[in-house]
């Protein structure tokens, strides 16, 4: 019990420091907006293929940008764990009569709320660009989640590199560039199948892509007319593999992330 109310604690000294810069929270909902009217109305004619000047392609996006949204907010886990160990905050948690794995959950339950905050903002944006859920509400419920569970995965893999980090320029630097082939070498943006070579074979067993592609199916936003559809098992289990995948990164990650934050604090 007391691991969690320091979690809680935790949880709400960071969301304190996002009410006090609200350009954190600025920053990640402009630039998701921001790609969905680029990739909506300025490059969709040209990389959507069929169907892309229409809601189809529109709605085939959303999703897409959902998971690139939730996965770059990682980016803030990076940045708040090496800002913290820059300004000395980790050396007074430790000298604190508090869980030391207290400070990891804090940091990510708090990017999570972020992350559904966004999602709202992304959610309103999407509806008035012509997306619409065409499943039902439970259904669309477990997209969210699935989505939700993508990015607390995320966090854990942005807090082991936040306290890797050796500086806020170092953090700002790693926290975004491994995000790049992960996002785009996907069905993101494109049908994985359309994807040469070695490429689509990444994009298949990539798990953003199954955490797309089961947030799709779940919102009933199947591929525009002429697009090729996903195949093998991945795709068509995509729902299970994307929990799977997520279950494995938290389960890797969340054990990396504690020792690591236990050796910086015993310093």
């Amino acid at each position: 019990m007391k691991g969690l109310s320091d979690s809680g604690v935790i949880t709400w000294r960071n969301l304190m420091n996002v009410r006090r810069n609200p350009e954190w929270l600025l920053g990640a909902t402009a630039f998701p907006i921001m790609f969905v009217l680029m990739f909506a109305y300025v490059f969709g004619g040209a990389i959507g293929g069929p169907g892309s000047d229409s809601s189809e392609y529109r709605e085939f996006l959303i999703a897409g940008i959902f998971a690139q949204t939730v996965a770059f907010n990682s980016s803030y886990t990076v940045i708040g764990f090496a800002s913290d160990l820059q300004k000395g905050i980790i050396d007074r948690f430790r000298s604190l009569p508090m869980s030391r794995f207290a400070v990891i959950v804090g940091r990510t339950t708090a990017d999570q709320v972020l992350s559904l905050v966004v999602l709202v903002v992304m959610s309103v944006c999407g509806l008035l660009i012509g997306w619409r859920i065409r499943g039902s509400v439970l259904d669309a419920v477990l997209g969210y989640l699935v989505i939700l569970m993508f990015a607390f995965a995320m966090s854990w893999i942005g807090a082991y590199i936040g306290l890797l980090a050796k500086s806020v320029e170092v953090a700002n630097s790693a926290g975004l560039i491994w995000m790049f082939p992960l996002t785009f070498v996907s069905s993101a943006f494109v049908p994985q199948e359309s994807l040469p070579g070695v490429l689509g074979t990444i994009a298949d067993w990539n798990p953003f892509t199954a955490a797309v592609n089961a947030t799709r199916d779940l919102f009933g936003n199947p591929p525009p007319s002429g697009y090729p559809e996903p195949s093998g098992w991945a795709a068509d289990n995509a729902a299970l593999y994307a929990v799977v995948s997520c279950v494995v990164i938290i389960a890797i990650f969340a054990p990396l992330a504690t020792a690591r934050y236990r050796k910086v604090a015993s310093k």
